[in-house]
């Protein structure tokens, strides 16, 4: 298969990225590249969970999920985020399908033994249907659910793993995690921040341990660490500029890169 990227777009970022972004995404794959795209929706849920009068819960970073909130879920990442995404990419002359983790079982989950509720944990990812999708000439556009071995559960799965796992099934080149800063980012002497270009993963890890990193960048993180486990070969953090997108698929260094130690 020709070159394989896959991007993962954070519900805070995604509106942010311009017409120029899916411009390029479209052209790549007009040039034979392959992209597969999976996005979160955080901000969207809040929003829509607000006028539904549901208080968000969040357990160490993490959306606790009851069934009224899987309702709403469901109704932004397979509904309005994801057709959003569509058409845009479909806007800048690409073509787009949009489907979810649960459609065709993409991603078979189960319930997490943490007390969140319906957020599932990845068992296995069909990659055949995503397959199919790309050899249609079309650049799958995925939500983050996964549904029960059984079909009887729909399951809230955190957007930055789904993108991992779904990385590692299709052996991408390349994990792309679009997020609203240029890479890891690191405090020099002086008090300036300046990019980390590259890390292997002993290093993520000892920055984790020492504070560098925190916050919402630790799943990305460890997704990306744990991508990089099942065979991706690398994580690129960056914020999805069109420079970016080209230097990546040109195997040329942006944002931070992460490899296998």
């Amino acid at each position: 298969m020709a070159s394989l990227i896959v991007l993962k777009c954070g519900g805070s970022t995604m509106e942010e990225l311009p017409d120029e972004f899916f411009a390029t995404i479209a052209k790549l794959k007009q040039d034979g590249k392959q992209v597969v795209i999976v996005h979160g929706g955080g901000p969207a849920i809040n929003d829509l969970l607000k006028k539904l009068a549901i208080e968000p819960q969040f357990i160490d970073g993490l959306r606790v999920t009851c069934e009224d909130t899987m309702q709403a879920v469901e109704m932004v990442l397979a509904g309005s985020i994801n057709k959003f995404l569509v058409r845009r990419v479909q806007q800048a002359g690409g073509k787009a399908w949009g489907m979810s983790g649960q459609d065709a079982g993409v991603i078979i989950a189960q319930k997490t033994v943490k007390p969140l509720g319906l957020v599932g944990e990845i068992e296995q990812v069909n990659k055949e249907p995503i397959l199919a999708v790309l050899a249609a000439g079309c650049i799958p556009v995925l939500a983050p659910l996964g549904i029960a071995a059984d079909g009887s559960t729909v399951f809230n799965i955190n957007a930055d793993v789904a993108a991992g796992a779904i990385a590692a099934a299709l052996s991408a080149d390349k994990l792309m995690m679009i997020t609203d800063v240029p890479g890891i980012l690191e405090t020099q002497e002086d008090g300036t921040k300046t990019v980390k270009a590259e890390a292997d993963s002993e290093e993520i890890k000892q920055m984790i341990n020492s504070g560098v990193i925190y916050g919402g960048m630790i799943p990305k993180v460890t997704s990306a660490l744990d991508a990089l486990g099942q065979g991706v070969k690398e994580v690129v953090i960056c914020k999805g500029t069109v420079e970016d997108l080209l230097k990546a698929f040109a195997n040329e260094k942006t944002g931070t890169s992460i490899k296998g130690a």
